[in-house]
């Protein structure tokens, strides 16, 4: 049976089950997709079974191809290690490396810097800070700022920093209005949100056991940038949720001040989402590690 099987057919099998799409199989494969639908032809062909249901709409594993995947999975992963051990140090990053981003300076720092250091990678980047469930398809890797749990999705998520955040105001706000003692006194001061991101009404709040809470806010000041968000705060526009970080000048010279709540915010995180943990290419792996390894990302 083996010999009539190729090594390729089930490499690509392998690429759709774990993507749950022939598109997406087809871009990490680097092949066209009409590449990808014969190889599962001709893999079903030789085994004489459907592997997968398809619809207009979606595709899904049959019993058989769940069966094949489960049996299989394990020993191509050992051949995979295998051969990684063997040219790991022959690998170069190459290729498109296609990102989607919020349009940060440190960030686009970041991505130069992995540029110059990794020049076969030809680059091409995009900047959105609420990108779009349906333009996804395009890219590699997307970074993107959360706080809270993350909604269900089916790419992985790796997170590059976290931030510690404080409700913060301006002292001349705090003069005006009522100062903020519990969570549910925001429903009742201007405060600063953001309109696309974030989920920035309700805000999101941690309790003393790590559990998410969430609390409605009133806002006429909506935005979708941190730096709008405090330039608003330091104008006394609203109570705003921002990592202390981004603001510790201004805390420490008293134009922003730390407001105390029962809860702290949930933590800032930028996380770095990309299709698949299996069939991954070089250039993705590097440039998410390249990330990590940048402690100034702010």
């Amino acid at each position: 049976m083996l010999e009539k099987i190729d090594q390729q057919w089930l490499t690509t099998f392998h690429c759709i089950y774990e993507n749950n799409s022939f598109k997406r199989a087809a871009e990490f494969l680097n092949l066209p997709t009409s590449n990808i639908s014969r190889h599962i032809a001709l893999l079903e062909e030789a085994l004489d079974t459907r592997l997968f249901d398809r619809t207009t709409r979606r595709i899904a594993p049959t019993d058989a191809g769940e069966q094949l995947y489960s049996r299989t999975q394990p020993l191509m992963g050992k051949l995979n290690d295998a051969l990684e051990e063997v040219t790991q140090h022959s690998h170069k990053v190459t290729g498109q490396l296609r990102i989607l981003m919020p349009d940060s300076p440190v960030l686009a720092q970041a991505v130069v810097s992995f540029c110059l250091r990794h020049p076969s990678v030809s680059l091409c980047c995009d900047t959105s800070i609420n990108p779009k469930e349906d333009l996804l398809d395009g890219f590699d890797v997307i970074l993107s700022f959360h706080r809270g749990k993350l909604s269900d999705s089916n790419w992985i998520a790796r997170e590059i920093k976290r931030w510690p955040s404080a409700v913060v105001a301006s002292p001349k706000l705090i003069e005006t209005c009522k100062r903020p003692v519990r969570i549910t006194d925001l429903n009742h001061v201007p405060c600063i949100s953001s309109f696309t991101v974030l989920n920035g009404t309700p805000w999101i709040f941690k309790n003393t056991k790590g559990d998410l809470v969430t609390q409605k806010v009133r806002s006429s000041f909506k935005v979708n940038s941190g730096c709008l968000a405090k330039t608003g705060a330091l104008a006394g526009l609203g109570f705003a949720i921002l990592p202390v970080e981004s603001c510790q000048a201004e805390i420490s010279i008293g134009s922003l001040e730390i407001i105390k709540l029962e809860f702290e915010p949930a933590d800032l995180v930028l996380y770095a989402f990309y299709s698949s943990r299996k069939h991954l290419a070089k250039k993705i792996s590097t440039f998410v590690e390249h990330l990590q390894q940048q402690g100034n990302i702010k």
